[in-house]
């Protein structure tokens, strides 16, 4: 508890004291349904226990999560007391791998007691109980069959309408709750703390909630508990399946990352430049409208596009002067390379074409098979102008980095050539929307960008520079657009692209640069 900030520690022990006051009445009130919140409680316990208790190799993912359905279930069928009481077992049961452990689950237990609590209130505000209740229990609802267990059915559609609220509200208090907990351990603003956390939770709660009122009905019905815990079961797999596809997914990441971690380790000068290429392709793909799933395969490609460099030697890489042709020649083997190493990853799919392609030029001048036009994936297209765009703009071992509308514009003097216009168009308008806000910043003078200032550089990369102008020259600008605000730093020397193309990092110009050899 000491290693919380004062205010993280006041949140948590108002949240403590707020789930004591909500579960207290269940403990003094004498119709409490004592064997249903024990039997609840007891369920809930042990669906979280399966996964603490198991052995390591037989564990369930660790993404499984929270089991709501027995919590839901207790919404819909107990009052909001007992249905706080119920939530607290499983929740102080649940895995905690940060520290401090003992805290973290105390806060998840008031958390879920706070939550069941208000959501078993609004349930109840809108006649949920009514509608689930069985026969013999006193409250309104039911088909009307009277007492007869064997013909009482639940009231549907009506049951349905406090079933979802209460699961919304079950998933707002959770969503408040953690919102605040963030921005009071963590001093962040409470935008930028719950950012993410509703969109994220909303549709998992929902599904829970439908499981929950499933239960209930089920247990209301003349098949009694045993049929609710039943409900259960496909409920319970299918959470272990979709945790399982996290933890691929998981898995599939932490591969990228070692790979990337591996080219970086080996060229020093090029740190950070997978993930920046990987940020590029992702604005450019959101932009060109393609839809998540590709996007991210986008965002894939362009951070492991130059994986094949762990198969050129080193010297090569960290050269500071030009290359020969020979060593060119090897450089420029990286693509089928990376291809080769990436060929038996069926999880990469179409990002593997674009790790192949992406020096291809439109004008077909490129490598490594010499394609032109439509004939280069899209992927690969995309990835090209993320590349030479960050090439530009970080400073390599040949090269001084150069400013962002400098690169901008040299991209769109070198498109229908070198790289496919439209994916130039939707670099720079979405950086001219969005500003470029790099994930890494490896580089001394690794330039950020904001919105503001990157629309006017967006402007200026369309305006051009003055004709005849050698590659490093800044576009012109007026006074007082991003220009100005950039840092200070100096363009890489005429001809030096020419003089030193790095596997094809860069554009390569269509004329020969000034003083090029």
């Amino acid at each position: 508890m000491r290693a919380l900030p004062p205010t993280a520690r006041a949140f948590v022990l108002a949240a403590v004291l707020a789930a004591a006051v909500c579960a207290a009445p269940a403990l003094t009130d004498p119709a409490t349904p004592w064997t249903a919140v024990v039997v609840l409680a007891a369920l809930y316990l042990g669906c979280e226990l399966v996964r603490v208790l198991a052995p390591t190799d037989r564990r369930a993912p660790d993404g499984l999560g929270c089991f709501f359905p027995v919590v839901m279930a207790a919404v819909f069928l107990l009052p909001p007391a007992a249905a706080a009481l119920v939530a607290v077992p499983g929740a102080l049961a649940q895995t905690v791998v940060q520290r401090p452990a003992g805290v973290r689950r105390v806060w998840h237990a008031a958390q879920q007691a706070v939550a069941a609590h208000l959501a078993g209130r609004v349930h109840g505000l809108l006649g949920g109980r009514g509608a689930t209740a069985g026969p013999g229990s006193g409250a309104p609802g039911g088909t009307g069959h009277g007492a007869d267990p064997a013909l009482w059915v639940a009231d549907f559609p009506s049951v349905l309408l406090p079933a979802a609220t209460a699961a919304v509200v079950f998933c707002l208090v959770l969503t408040a709750l953690d919102t605040g907990i963030l921005a009071a351990a963590e001093g962040r603003p409470a935008a930028d703390a719950r950012h993410g956390l509703l969109t994220r939770s909303l549709a998992p709660h929902c599904v829970h909630g439908l499981a929950g009122l499933m239960m209930a009905v089920m247990w209301r019905s003349s098949y009694g508990i045993p049929a609710a815990l039943l409900v259960l079961l496909p409920m319970y797999v299918s959470c272990w399946v979709f945790a399982q596809y996290h933890r691929e997914r998981a898995a599939h990441r932490a591969t990228i990352r070692a790979l990337v971690q591996a080219v970086d380790i080996k060229d020093r000068y090029t740190r950070g430049h997978s993930e920046r290429v990987g940020q590029a392709s992702a604005m450019i793909a959101r932009e060109l409208g393609m839809a998540d799933d590709r996007l991210e395969v986008v965002r894939i490609a362009g951070i492991l596009h130059d994986v094949g460099k762990l198969g050129v030697p080193t010297r090569l890489l960290r050269k500071d002067g030009p290359l020969t042709p020979e060593e060119r020649r090897v450089i420029e083997l990286h693509p089928e390379y990376g291809h080769e190493m990436v060929r038996g990853i069926g999880f990469l799919g179409e990002a593997r074409s674009a790790i192949l392609h992406h020096h291809e030029r439109v004008d077909g001048s490129g490598y490594p098979y010499g394609l032109s036009g439509e004939q280069i994936p899209v992927l690969a297209r995309v990835v090209a102008v993320a590349d030479s765009f960050d090439a530009m703009t970080s400073t390599r071992s040949y090269s001084r980095a150069r400013p962002v509308e400098v690169a901008l514009t040299e991209l769109e003097r070198c498109a229908g050539a070198q790289f496919d216009p439209a994916m130039v168009r939707a670099l720079v308008t979405a950086i001219g929307r969005h500003g470029w806000h790099p994930v890494v910043t490896s580089d001394d003078d690794l330039q950020v960008i904001g919105a503001g200032a990157a629309a006017a550089t967006a402007a200026t990369a369309a305006a051009g520079k003055p004709a005849g102008a050698p590659a490093g020259t800044p576009a012109t600008t007026p006074a007082g657009t991003a220009a100005a605000a950039l840092p200070a730093v100096p363009a890489q020397p005429p001809g030096l692209a020419a003089d030193r193309p790095r596997g094809g990092d860069g554009p390569a110009p269509e004329r020969p640069a000034p003083g090029s050899r």
